[in-house]
C-alpha cells in the first residue's frame, strides 16, 4: 500500500461519511435495531495486550448501555494484520468491529497488505491514548533520559532495546526516541512483554513500553522510568518528565492508542450510533477509573478520522527516516 497516494481519496471518503452521518436521521431503523445480535470485537493481538484490555473494559460498558453482548475475539498474527483483514472482509452490518492499536503503523510498515487501511475501514473513535514509558534497569545507573542518550552517542550502535516485535508500539516508540535523540541502537524483538524481563536481568538496555506493561514494575523498583512518551506528564508518575521536557523534540512522542474501526461500507447511522455509545462509555465513572489506572486518557477524541490519517503520514515518515525495512 502506498499511503501517500491514497490519502486524498481517503479524505474524500471520510468527508462523505461525516456528511452522511450528520444528516442521518437519529431514529433510522438500522440504527435503532443495531445491534440486533451479539457483536464480535476483533482484537488482532493477544489477550492481555493494551488493546485487548481497553476493549474489554469499554465494550463491557457499551453492552450494558445497548442491552447486547459484545464478544472480544483475539485473532493475533502477522503483526495484527490477520485480524484486521478479517474485519475488512466482514459483512458491513455493524456486527464485526476492529479494536487495533497498530493500524497506522502497519499501514506504513507493510508493502503489501490484503486490505487498504485508509479505504477499507471507517475510523470510528479512539478508546483513549496510553503513554509509553522509557524504562531501564535501575542497576544501569542512568538517572535521566539524557544519561541514556549520552551513552548511546558515546558508543554508537552498542545499545539495544527490547520491543514486542516489528511495528509494535514498543518498536515505533523506541525508534521515535532514538531517532529524535540522534543515536543508534539495535532492536531485539520479543513476544509480549518478555523484553521487560530481559531488561531486569541486564541483558537488554532499554525499552519504550505501554504503561499497562510497566507501571507495576516501576512502582516495585524493578524498572526505572527515565521519561514518558506523551505530551504531558501522567498522574500515575507525576515526577517523571515527558521526553520533550527531557530535552527531545516533539516528534519523540509516539501516540499510542486503540482505534475502533468498521468495514468501509457500514451504514453511516450505525457508525454514528457506535461512536456515540463508545463516547458515552468512556465518560462512565467505572470505565474512566479503570482506564486511568492503566494510564489511559479516556476523554473521547474529536475528529478521530483526521487524527488517524495524520498518524499514518507520520508513521510513513518514521519508517523512512529510521530506515526500518518494509515487511
Amino acid at each position: 500500500m502506498r499511503a501517500g497516494r491514497h490519502i486524498p481519496r481517503a479524505l474524500l471518503h471520510a468527508a462523505l461519511w461525516l456528511a452522511c452521518a450528520a444528516i442521518a436521521v437519529p431514529g433510522a431503523a438500522s440504527a435503532q435495531e443495531w445491534p440486533a445480535r451479539a457483536v464480535a470485537v476483533v482484537v488482532p493481538l493477544g489477550a492481555g495486550t493494551a488493546s485487548d484490555v481497553a476493549a474489554r473494559v469499554v465494550f463491557e460498558q457499551v453492552g450494558k448501555q445497548v442491552g447486547q453482548t459484545f464478544v472480544i475475539e483475539n485473532r493475533p498474527g502477522a503483526g495484527g494484520t490477520t485480524g484486521a483483514n478479517a474485519v475488512a472482509k466482514a459483512a458491513p452490518d455493524g456486527t464485526t468491529i476492529l479494536a487495533y492499536g497498530a493500524m497506522a503503523g502497519s499501514a506504513a510498515l507493510y508493502a503489501k497488505l490484503p486490505y487498504d487501511p485508509l479505504d477499507d475501514f471507517i475510523p470510528v473513535i479512539s478508546l483513549g491514548q496510553q503513554p509509553l514509558a522509557v524504562v531501564v534497569s535501575p542497576a544501569r545507573g542512568w538517572k535521566t533520559l539524557g544519561d541514556l542518550v549520552a551513552e548511546g552517542k558515546a558508543k554508537p550502535g552498542a545499545l539495544n532495546y527490547g520491543s514486542g516485535g516489528i511495528g509494535s508500539a514498543s518498536h515505533f516508540g523506541a525508534e521515535r526516541v532514538r531517532a529524535s535523540a540522534g543515536f543508534e541502537a539495535q532492536q531485539i524483538a520479543f513476544r509480549g512483554v518478555e523484553a521487560l524481563t530481559e531488561i531486569i536481568g541486564g541483558r537488554v538496555d532499554f525499552s519504550v513500553q505501554p504503561f499497562q506493561n510497566t507501571l507495576a514494575l516501576i512502582r516495585d523498583g524493578k524498572l526505572a522510568a527515565l521519561a514518558i512518551s506523551a505530551n504531558k506528564r501522567v498522574a500515575a508518575l507525576p515526577d517523571v518528565p515527558t521526553t520533550i521536557e527531557a530535552g527531545l523534540p516533539p516528534d519523540s512522542v509516539y501516540p499510542f492508542y486503540t482505534g475502533i474501526y468498521l468495514p468501509a461500507k457500514t451504514p453511516p447511522n450505525i457508525a454514528s450510533r457506535l461512536h456515540g455509545e463508545i463516547a458515552k462509555a468512556l465518560l462512565a465513572p467505572v470505565v474512566k477509573e479503570r482506564l486511568t489506572s492503566l494510564g489511559i486518557e479516556s476523554t473521547p477524541m474529536e475528529q478521530f478520522g483526521k487524527f488517524f490519517r495524520d498518524d499514518v503520514v507520520a508513521n510513513v515518515a518514521l519508517v523512512k527516516a529510521a530506515k526500518i525495512p518494509m515487511q
